[in-house]
């Protein structure tokens, strides 16, 4: 057996066997994450009492926290409120637990959709319940406490080495490659579909597998990458705490402003920007005083800005413009937006449905083909050993 006939009988077992050890994993993944690209449009679809707004302006930030809380009752308190984007949009209010979580697990948590015209409370739910608060474990995940993004990270390596080694396989011996893009390249559906499906999604689905590493293990991506430019030492560092998973402090009981006052405030350090989400001030850290936290947009602008309103106050100051973002933000935000599909237009977001679907596809021809061709192996076997001993018989009746 040649060299280049060995590697290929080797780069075959490892994608063989990556398919077929973790094709479970692998479809989960892959499904989840073609759906969670169309959340918006299956959410609307799937639960329209939730946009069933009415027409008119809207009424005070103040009336639905003051709706939203009657709705979560004195078990939750009201974190965060998002107000309408955009006509036809809910406003959404945040809410969790009251107390700290059991150690190691992030605390109960509701969302309250209420019409921004009457603020009547259109739905309440647990968003983790739900079907696509499931979806969303389950994709970034798997369900797994603790080391659940980790093994989503090496999924997304094996997916990687198993779509280049999909694609390398491809390759026809005889050198014919514009024969084997067309679909009957062999006498059988399943042989067809598994080759016209890998070679046309291997390349998207490395670069989805690709993104979602990157998304999973986060310093060593940034520490890869300060390899190759120059880094803030916080980057290196992996960014600081960033958000505390549990929750952190409660919201305040009382507060010095309303909730429309600090959102005013916010728009006033930041003209003509348009409210995002503004988060209720909690008991802060240390000696940090009490911080209305509000996102606001800008005209034109690709990503929400930061304005901390002092309670106390009342003094607005916008976080985040020092200066352009840095090489790791900026890399983490391509990645996120390629992975999810997020403004990267309808092209792309098709290729990542049909990408997701990939390993399904992929996965079932494969095994099946595999297991045509053992038994395949197993007849021929079986004829041999039958020639080979008719052939001794006949020579026994000789002598």
């Amino acid at each position: 057996m040649s060299m280049l006939a060995r590697l290929r009988r080797f780069w075959l077992d490892v994608h063989l066997w990556a398919g077929v050890g973790l094709l479970v994993p692998f479809v989960i993944l892959g499904v989840t994450g073609s759906l969670l690209v169309w959340h918006d449009p299956l959410e609307k679809a799937f639960e329209p009492q939730r946009y069933a707004v009415s027409a008119g302006p809207a009424l005070p930030l103040a009336t639905h926290l003051t709706n939203a809380r009657a709705a979560v009752g004195e078990t939750f308190v009201v974190t965060a409120l998002r107000p309408a984007s955009e006509a036809g949009e809910p406003v959404v209010a945040q809410a969790r637990a009251k107390g700290r979580p059991a150690e190691g697990r992030r605390p109960e948590t509701r969302s309250v959709w209420l019409d921004p015209a009457s603020g009547r409370v259109l739905d309440t739910a647990n968003p983790r319940a739900s079907a696509f608060g499931v979806m969303h474990v389950l994709h970034g995940s798997l369900m797994i406490p603790d080391i659940g993004r980790k093994v989503v990270g090496w999924m997304g390596w094996a997916m990687l080495a198993s779509s280049l080694t999909g694609l390398w396989l491809w390759q026809p011996r005889n050198g014919a490659l514009l024969k084997a893009l067309r679909w009957k390249r062999g006498p059988r559906t399943t042989f067809n579909l598994h080759h016209f499906t890998g070679f046309w999604l291997a390349i998207p689905l490395a670069v989805l597998s690709l993104t979602g590493v990157y998304i999973s293990f986060p310093q060593s991506a940034r520490a890869v990458l300060g390899t190759f430019v120059a880094l803030p030492a916080e980057e290196q560092r992996g960014g600081g705490r960033g958000p505390n998973p549990f929750g952190g402090p409660p919201p305040l009981a009382r507060t010095n402003l309303t909730i429309d006052q600090a959102a005013d405030a916010a728009l006033g350090a930041a003209p003509g920007a348009m409210l995002v989400a503004i988060n209720l001030p909690t008991g802060g850290r240390g000696d940090a005083a009490p911080s209305w936290r509000v996102q606001v947009r800008r005209a034109g602008a690709e990503t929400p800005v930061n304005v901390q309103v002092s309670d106390e106050t009342g003094e607005a100051r916008v976080q985040g413009e020092r200066g352009p973002p840095n090489p790791a933000t900026q890399v983490a935000r391509l990645m996120r937006r390629i992975h999810d599909g997020v403004d990267m237009g309808l092209p792309w977001q098709i290729i990542i449905f049909l990408g997701g679907w990939a390993p399904a596809v992929l996965g079932y021809t494969g095994i099946w083909m595999w297991l045509r061709r053992r038994a395949a192996r197993r007849a021929v076997r079986r004829r041999i050993g039958a020639a080979e001993a008719g052939a001794a018989a006949a020579s026994q009746a000789a002598e």
